[in-house]
């Protein structure tokens, strides 16, 4: 026959949530309508504050133009924190990892194309 103590403490089990999934955290609100929350990774695209990149640039069929379009972009900024070859490649990065499944196969074959060129463009191997 178990103990009373023994009894005690599996009745207490449950009382204290561990682990990370069950610590709550205060967050920001979120907004009623989802369509007027502001979202910073769309506006990091159109105006970064490293680089003045091109407008609609990322919408190209030219994996050349794309490159050397950052690499410009890259070369001129007196923003950035990196080297112009940083800047111009985590850009692009930015932009395929933030459209994520949603992006074309055939807009991310030219995307991965043009970091390709953009290696070539800066001298770097592929």
């Amino acid at each position: 026959m178990p103990s009373a103590s023994a009894s005690a403490s599996a009745s207490h089990a449950h009382d204290k949530p561990h682990g990370k999934r069950h610590t709550r955290r205060p967050g920001r609100a979120r907004s009623a309508d989802p369509a007027r929350r502001k979202r910073w990774s769309g506006e990091v695209t159109q105006k970064s504050d490293a680089l003045d990149i091109e407008p609609d640039i990322f919408k190209s069929d030219d994996p050349a133009a794309i490159a050397a379009s950052l690499k410009r972009s890259a070369e001129h900024s007196r923003r950035r924190k990196a080297s112009p070859f940083q800047s111009a490649m985590s850009m692009l990065n930015f932009y395929v990892n933030r459209a994520g499944r949603n992006l074309p196969k055939t807009r991310r074959t030219t995307l991965e194309r043009a970091k390709r060129k953009l290696r070539e463009a800066f001298g770097r191997k592929p």
